[in-house]
């Protein structure tokens, strides 16, 4: 028997869910949850959930910062995102960072169902008319990436080799003899100069590239003066 964990802050949208999950496979059992805290309590005490449908808005969470708790704290637990945000570059997003599917709640039940099932069996749900980012678009991205590297201190450089080589922070910190929190703080000022959403996404895309290197007297004289 298939277990789900619906998490949705709104009723009638977890009953509506659970009713599409149960036209998809009659037997299953649902578990709901109104919070990610919520979630991350029942996923605590409860073994063998085969799926989670999760809202990206909810009242302890924004953006993808909730799906990214559920992914750091249960990489292997398969996390669809049902959302009525639509837009085509959250969906890359979403799917960039490892969601199982992204389902709009535009969607009818039946085609709810018809993609659970599909992300059961292993296949990653997407919105019917969602375009995957053509070669030429990503290679702009990344070019437009290296230009934006050149913007990151010296400083900055460090702590972003060591985050995308999968350091916490706390270990960067001790690498680097910082403070947690300056980390922290290096880390929302990386993300913005980069235009990046997630410390996920900045480690994928990042991951791929070569850094300068934060020795370079350019990049010396960019950083004088400023705290480390």
């Amino acid at each position: 028997m298939a277990s789900f964990l619906i998490i949705d802050d709104h009723p009638l949208f977890r009953e509506a869910l659970g009713n599409a999950v149960r036209l998809a496979l009659p037997e299953a059992r649902i578990l709901e949850a109104m919070s990610i805290e919520d979630a991350l309590d029942i996923l605590s005490a409860e073994q063998g959930i085969d799926l989670a449908l999760l809202d990206l808005s909810l009242p302890d969470a924004t953006g993808f910062s909730g799906f990214l708790r559920l992914r750091e704290t249960y990489p292997r637990l398969p996390v669809a995102i049902v959302s009525s945000e639509e837009d085509q570059h959250v969906v890359r997003e979403a799917l960039a960072l490892g969601a199982a599917g992204y389902l709009p709640k535009s969607t009818s039940k039946r085609e709810l169902a018809q993609s659970i099932e599909g992300v059961l069996s292993g296949s990653v749900s997407v919105p019917r008319d969602f375009v995957a980012t053509p070669q030429r678009r990503k290679a702009e991205t990344s070019k437009a990436l290296e230009v934006k590297l050149r913007e990151l201190t010296p400083q900055q450089l460090r702590v972003l080799d060591l985050l995308r080589r999968g350091y916490p922070n706390r270990q960067i910190a001790q690498e680097l003899q910082l403070a947690e929190s300056t980390v922290k703080a290096h880390i929302t000022e990386i993300l913005r100069k980069l235009g990046l959403f997630s410390r996920n996404k900045a480690i994928i895309e990042i991951g791929k590239m070569d850094l300068p290197d934060p020795r370079n007297r350019a990049y010396a004289r960019v950083d004088r003066g400023r705290p480390q």
